[in-house]
């Protein structure tokens, strides 16, 4: 069978010295940085929360930025030792702090930043919802990112298809297959981000707080499982009960729990 040749990318950005560059970690840090920076602009949009001054500042956005980091890559790695390999790191403690080699799970990333937004939320006197609205706008931007990055680290490639776009992984048994990374950045990354802007920009959407954020856990949790249609299974789970999968499981409270964010958002007066 036809497939595209897969490009053959050095994981290795550059390196200085003994020091190795990775693609993987330069996609977390421009993921966090842009939206860092498009968290600022949104909360210095006077417009965007009805004309009044938004709950936070800016500089309570610059200062959570550690806050999320730490949330980000503690739960993603902790989701990821949990949810993907439990007992793993049992065997080799040392392994769970080599962040170079991937193993990141969006859903112990999620819950992660969550309690460091109710943890900074709480420390500022901030409004909670106000501040998860900001970081789910922005979330899409790191999603799209990382899902590069798993792509030029040749990983979570999809199932074998006849497809014309169809590409043969590096390490994988040979066979052409779905290149679901990219299937998520663009659903996750592109499209989420497009929907959150419109509801941001033209429908107001942050006047009502949990709106926004309700809109991403829904959003997102629909499209990873439409992608684990397309998606290898990881080799250590398998299918879980049928044709579902750790993703699908992980996912679908996901969906529940956003739309009912939604309807609670748009029951309560704007802000």
């Amino acid at each position: 069978m036809l497939a595209i040749p897969f490009p053959q990318i050095d994981p290795v950005a550059f390196s200085v010295g003994p020091l190795a560059v990775r693609w993987y970690g330069l996609a977390y840090f421009a993921g966090i940085l842009l939206g860092w920076l498009y968290g600022r602009r949104l909360v210095a949009h006077a417009r965007l929360w009805g004309s009044r001054p938004a709950p936070l500042t800016t500089p309570d956005v610059d200062d959570f930025l550690l806050w999320g980091t730490l949330g980000i890559i503690l739960g993603g790695r902790v989701g990821y030792a949990i949810f993907y390999q439990p007992g793993h790191y049992l065997d080799d403690p040392l392994g769970f702090f080599r962040l170079w080699e991937g193993g990141m799970s969006f859903h112990g990333g999620l819950l992660g930043i969550v309690v460091a937004m109710g943890l900074f939320a709480v420390s500022r006197g901030i409004r909670l919802l106000s501040l998860f609205d900001i970081v789910a706008a922005a979330g899409p931007i790191g999603l799209f990112f990382g899902r590069l990055a798993n792509f030029i680290n040749g990983e979570l490639w999809g199932r074998p298809t006849e497809v014309p776009w169809a590409m043969v992984f590096p390490g994988s048994d040979l066979q052409p297959r779905h290149p679901s990374q990219l299937y998520e950045a663009a659903l996750e990354g592109i499209l989420l981000f497009l929907v959150l802007r419109i509801l941001t920009h033209r429908y107001f959407a942050l006047t009502r707080p949990g709106l926004t954020g309700g809109a991403f856990i829904a959003g997102y949790g629909a499209a990873r499982i439409l992608v684990e249609f397309f998606r290898e299974p990881d080799p250590q789970l398998g299918f879980i009960s049928g044709a579902m999968t750790m993703g699908m499981i992980l996912s679908l409270p996901m969906v529940l729990i956003g739309l009912l964010a939604i309807s609670w958002a748009l029951m309560r007066r704007p802000a």
